[in-house]
């Protein structure tokens, strides 16, 4: 009976012992004290480029041991990020994976699994193994990085059975964290375009650093719409229109991509104040990909 228990537990419980990979802007955090960091925050490869070298570094104070793969990950219409196989939101998952062009069978990756002891960079060499035709398009995996818990974290399921009361079970969830960047392979020239659409004003609560009380905050929201072939990315500034270009923007976003699979994507933007009566304001898209400070989009509201 127990063990029958056991294994229904443990089926309802294994989706909680893993979290999704999240974006590399930040450090992430897991329970095993690492903090982990991934420098570049994306890969391009093309011609010209077969190679790279992704740097992660162990910010916390105890090794951690990490798997190293690439993952077909698609961008949904309000910029999140879903693994193809995810069980959420599986419809619109499907409906993006069918625009997505694989880079998984081009690349190789070593080392695929490592200690990282604390404060010690590890290089992850990325190989462009074989170039698909320039015809075909822009292809992407993602390179993700997720932690593994140390051999002595939980109990044997004998312990966990045996450990408490009478016909009581006990467990322990050990949660894995991940970070993930795109890896592109181009076989052609970029075709990098955009425009913004549908820019307005919203409003949101938000709760203060500590919690309540709730505080409202003035944002800037719009539709990016990818008008070219390839992916783009690059940031958003949001000025005051006629403003001297010293002056402090309103709002920024960086790092804004948005993938073949995806003709647009829904950006809100929180702003320092709320704008003053007869102020125009400009939205700025700026690419950091292709051609660095290029502006790619602008729109006034």
């Amino acid at each position: 009976m127990w063990r029958r228990r056991l294994l229904a537990a443990i089926a309802a419980l294994s989706a909680l012992a893993a979290a999704a990979p999240v974006s590399a802007q930040e450090p992430a955090a897991s329970a095993t004290g690492a903090y982990l960091n991934l420098t570049p925050k994306r890969v391009t490869l093309d011609r010209g480029r077969r190679n790279s070298a992704v740097y992660l570094v162990n910010q916390g104070d105890r090794p951690v041991t990490v798997d190293i793969a690439l993952v077909d990950r698609v961008m949904l219409p309000d910029g999140q990020i879903s693994a193809v196989d995810s069980s959420e939101r599986q419809a619109e998952v499907q409906a993006a994976a069918a625009g997505l062009k694989s880079a998984r069978a081009l690349l190789q990756v070593s080392p695929r699994r490592v200690v990282l002891q604390p404060g010690r960079p590890q290089t992850v060499r990325v190989r462009l193994s074989s170039m698909p035709e320039a015809a075909a398009g822009e292809h992407r995996s993602h390179l993700t990085i997720t932690t593994l818990p140390p051999p002595e974290t939980g109990a044997t399921a004998e312990a966990a059975a045996g450990g408490g009361a009478a016909g009581e079970l006990r467990f322990q969830i050990a949660a894995v964290y991940g970070l993930s960047i795109p890896v592109i392979v181009r076989p052609g020239e970029p075709d990098v375009a955009a425009r913004i659409e549908n820019a307005r004003i919203e409003h949101a609560a938000a709760a203060g650093d500590g919690g309540p009380p709730v505080r409202r905050i003035t944002l800037v929201a719009f539709d990016v719409v990818r008008t070219g072939t390839s992916s783009t990315y690059g940031n958003f500034e949001v000025r005051i229109a006629g403003a001297p270009k010293s002056a402090e923007p309103l709002g920024l976003a960086r790092g804004v991509g948005v993938y073949p699979e995806t003709a647009r994507r829904a950006v809100r933007i929180p702003l320092t104040r709320e704008p003053a009566p007869g102020e125009r304001l400009e939205v700025t898209f700026t690419d950091d990909d292709t051609s660095p400070g290029k502006v790619l989009a602008q729109a006034a509201l």
